[in-house]
Order: C-alpha cells, then structure tokens, then sequence
C-alpha cells in the first residue's frame, strides 16, 4: 500500500511532503538556537578546597569567622 500524499488535520487537507518538510525546518532551527546565559559567568578564583560546601567544611579558612 503506497504512502498517503494528504492527511487531513481539523479538516484541512495538507500536503505530506510539506509537513515534513516543515517539521525538518523547525528541528534544524532548533539545533541552531542558541541559548543566551541569564547572567554574566565569573571565573572562581577560590582555591579548590573552597570552591565546595564540603571542602570549606573540611578545611576551613583562617579568616573565614572574621567579619568583613
């Protein structure tokens, strides 16, 4: 059995072809969509053992009680 040409949607007839067409479109912009950062990166300039909850816990700072 061949494959259809229309499919009917709402009862609206449509092309097959142009569906797909248009559904190949859609996923390439999706791939080329870029998603924008919602807020600037920094660098950490902490040492590695402070860049964690757990390594603060582990090896806490000299000045970690001082008040700023």
């Amino acid at each position: 059995m061949p494959a259809p040409r229309f499919i009917d949607i709402d009862g609206k007839r449509y092309l097959w072809r142009d569906l797909l067409r248009q559904r190949q479109e859609q996923r390439a912009a999706a791939r080329r969509a870029e998603q924008p950062a919602l807020f600037e990166l920094r660098e950490d300039c902490r040492p590695p053992a402070a860049r964690t909850a757990a390594g603060r816990y582990r090896e806490p700072s000299l000045f970690a009680d001082r008040p700023e």
